[in-house]
């Protein structure tokens, strides 16, 4: 079919060449000096037909070779085709006969194992029924032995019974005589408790008398109280010369402002005096209000202020003396002593007196003689030094001794040649007329 269409198309192209070619000499007649120009023009035409048409003869060519070389392949392949056909017929034919075999043996052995299985069957069946026999043997056995040791555990157990018939026995002895104590008991414990509520009333009224009595006590313990108070009272001294060399916090009695604790010091100057000032420590705030230094503040084993009115108090009854003890930073001790230290009232702003001076330091605190006592909040000075100086003191212009300064600044003692910074300093008194008697 392939090979037909392709003659089919050259005898197309062939008819084409054909045509031009008449076209090609009906031209030339008309015109024959054109003759040989148009021979030309055909030749030009045709000759790419020519040579496709060579071409396509010299593929048909080889075409017809390969489709001689199929044809020989499709022969080779319809022999061996033919001859798979065959051998599969054979296989075909070989399994069926397999087949047959397996059958036959399957059937055989289907039959020997049928066999087998009633042979196993019936022997199961014996084994369970020599199970039953020696089971029933076994049970039988051990009733045998359960029944011994049964009639065993029965005689035991009517031994034990007897035995502890014999204990009820006892026991119920026993008890009978528990029941006759219990009974005396009984009878003992209504006795003792009618006697304790005998004695509970006894209790009742020895009670109420020791009541009154603790009453009367109390009353008495009051009396003597009341009494030893207004002795005591009576006895507080007004000053430290009674406690001698027993140097620390005593109790002193003073008109005006009653009793209160002091810090006396034998040591510094000899006994008897009252310590009213003292910096040892700088825990201590000074820089206080007017209503504070009159009471006084701190505490007597570190720093204080005793308090102005209590000052004009001890002072206004009799002449004191004023001693002054200074520790400077390098360790170096100084004192000053006054012979009539004495302050107003409060009236008179706490106004400082002195008396004669002796020490083996400049007289720094004669510039504060006279001065009223002033306070950030009451200044008495002439130019605002407790302002300044964080301090209550009896300020003139400021001062060239301030033991009430802030410390490690303003705690100082002026000279003539120096300032001497101080980290102690005590303000003492003592009476000259204890002293005296």
């Amino acid at each position: 079919m392939g090979r037909t269409k392709i003659n089919l198309v050259l005898l197309i192209i062939l008819k084409l060449c054909l045509v031009g070619t008449t076209t090609g000499e009906e031209t030339c007649e008309n015109d024959r000096e054109m003759d040989k120009l148009c021979g030309g023009h055909t030749y030009k035409s045709v000759k790419p037909l020519l040579d496709y048409f060579k071409q396509v003869r010299n593929e048909l060519d080889q075409s017809e070779i390969k489709e001689k070389y199929i044809s020989e392949i499709n022969a080779d392949l319809m022999i061996k085709y033919y001859e798979i056909v065959a051998i599969h017929e054979k296989l075909m034919k070989e399994t069926f006969q397999l087949d047959e075999c397996k059958n036959k043996i399957i059937t055989k052995e289907d039959n020997n194992l049928q066999l087998c299985q009633s042979k196993v069957d019936k022997l199961e069946s014996e084994i369970n029924s020599q199970q039953t026999t020696i089971n029933k043997l076994t049970f039988n056995a051990n009733f045998l032995a359960s029944y011994d040791e049964c009639k065993k555990e029965l005689s035991d157990k009517s031994n034990n019974l007897e035995v502890c018939e014999i204990q009820l026995k006892k026991l119920n002895s026993s008890v009978i005589e528990k029941d006759e104590k219990i009974s005396e008991y009984s009878a003992t414990i209504q006795n003792i408790t009618e006697h304790q509520k005998t004695i509970s009333l006894k209790l009742v009224e020895r009670q109420t008398v020791l009541f009154k009595k603790d009453k009367d006590i109390e009353i008495c313990h009051a009396e003597i109280v009341k009494l030893n108070t207004t002795s005591y009272n009576n006895n507080i001294p007004s000053s430290c010369l009674p406690f001698g060399d027993h140097p620390g916090v005593h109790e002193i009695k003073v008109s005006g402002v009653g009793s209160f604790d002091v810090l006396c010091d034998s040591q510094l100057a000899g006994p008897g005096w009252i310590v009213i000032q003292q910096r040892i420590g700088g825990k201590e705030n000074f820089h206080r209000d007017w209503a504070t230094y009159r009471k006084g503040f701190g505490s007597l084993d570190s720093d204080f202020f005793l308090g102005l009115e209590k000052m004009y108090r001890l002072t206004s009854l009799q002449q004191y003396e004023l001693y002054i003890h200074l520790v400077a930073e390098n360790g170096s001790t100084f004192y000053a002593r006054y012979d009539d230290f004495k302050i107003s009232d409060e009236d008179h702003g706490y106004a400082l007196s002195l008396g004669n001076f002796k020490g083996n330091i400049e007289d720094a605190m004669r510039e504060s003689e006279d001065m009223k006592f002033t306070t950030f909040d009451r200044d008495n000075s002439y130019y605002k030094c407790a302002v300044w100086f964080y301090s209550g003191w009896w300020y003139n212009k400021c001062s060239l001794c301030n033991l009430n300064g802030f410390y490690g600044e303003s705690l100082n003692w002026w000279t003539e040649t120096e300032t001497i910074k101080l980290k102690e300093a005590k303000m003492l008194i003592r009476s000259k007329e204890d002293k005296n008697r």
